[in-house]
C-alpha cells in the first residue's frame, strides 16, 4: 500500500484573467506555483508558494481528476528554488531548537526569527518562538505569537500533537495560566478525543483552582483512555481533596 502523505514537488497552475470589457477587454494569464503532497489514492494537498519559494498559507485539498487536469509538474523549479529554500528554513528551525534545548534563549530567538522571515506562518518556528517568549516572560510578544498559532488550524493537527502539548505544558509551568487555558481549550476543540490535551487542560484548571473543570477534564480523558495512569491518580487526588474540604 502507498505510504501517504507523499511529496510530489512543485506544480504550476495557469489561469486566464479577463481585464476590462468591450473593445478594451484583454486576457492575461496568471501563473502560480504550488507545493503538492498526495494524501490519498485520489486526494492531493496543495499549498501556495510564497516569494521565498516555500509553501505557506492556506492548504487546499483537491481530487485527482481536477488536479491532473489543471496542474503541471515543475521539477526544475522545485529542485532549483524550493528544495534549497526549505533546507535553509529547516536548518534555522533546527538550530533554534538546539539553542532552546541548551537554554540559550537569545540565540534561539534569533534563529526562529530568521526562519519566520522566510515563512511567517511556519508552525514549528512559531511554536519555538512562542516557547522562547514564554521562558523570557515577554508577555506582549508571547501574545502576538499565540494569536498567530490560534489562527493556524494546522498548528492543532495530529502532525503537531506532541509539539502543541509540550507548548501548553510550558505555558502552564511558566505561570501563563490564562494563555495556557485559551490555547489548550482551542486544542481540545480541534482534537476532542485527545486524552493528553484533556489531561494538560485539567492541570491548568487545577492551578487556577477551577476544580470542577479540572475533574470534568480528567473524567473525559479517562473516557477516551481508561488506562491513563496519570489521569487516574490525578482524579483520585482531586476526589480525596474534595472530600477532605
Amino acid at each position: 500500500m502507498p505510504d501517504y502523505p507523499t511529496v510530489l514537488g512543485v506544480f504550476s497552475h495557469r489561469k486566464n484573467i479577463i481585464v476590462g470589457s468591450g473593445t478594451t477587454k484583454t486576457t492575461h494569464q496568471k501563473l502560480t506555483y504550488w507545493f503538492v503532497r498526495q494524501v490519498g489514492d485520489d486526494t492531493f494537498d496543495i499549498q501556495p508558494l510564497n516569494i521565498y519559494h516555500v509553501p505557506s498559507g492556506m492548504r487546499e485539498f483537491i481530487k485527482g481528476e481536477a488536479f491532473l487536469s489543471h496542474y503541471t509538474p515543475e521539477p526544475n523549479y522545485y529542485n532549483v528554488n524550493t528544495v534549497p529554500a526549505l533546507h535553509s528554513l529547516y536548518e534555522k528551525i533546527s538550530k533554534g531548537e538546539e539553542h532552546l534545548a541548551e537554554g540559550n534563549l537569545d540565540a534561539a530567538e534569533l534563529e526562529f526569527l530568521k526562519a519566520l522571515m522566510i515563512d511567517d506562518m511556519n508552525i514549528e518556528a512559531n511554536y519555538g518562538l512562542g516557547t522562547v517568549y514564554s521562558e523570557k516572560n515577554e508577555f506582549d510578544k508571547l501574545a502576538k505569537i499565540l494569536k498567530v498559532l490560534m489562527g493556524l488550524g494546522d498548528a492543532f493537527s495530529n502532525e503537531h500533537k506532541e509539539r502543541l502539548n509540550a507548548f501548553g505544558v510550558r505555558l502552564r509551568r511558566n505561570g501563563h495560566l490564562d494563555q495556557a487555558t485559551a490555547f489548550l481549550e482551542k486544542a481540545h476543540e480541534t482534537n476532542p478525543n485527545d486524552d493528553h490535551i484533556l489531561f494538560n487542560l485539567a492541570r491548568v484548571y487545577f492551578d487556577k483552582k477551577e476544580f470542577d473543570k479540572c475533574r470534568t477534564a480528567l473524567v473525559q480523558a479517562l473516557e477516551v483512555n481508561p488506562a491513563f495512569p496519570e489521569a487516574k491518580k490525578f482524579l483520585t487526588y482531586c476526589d480525596k481533596m474534595g472530600s477532605a474540604s
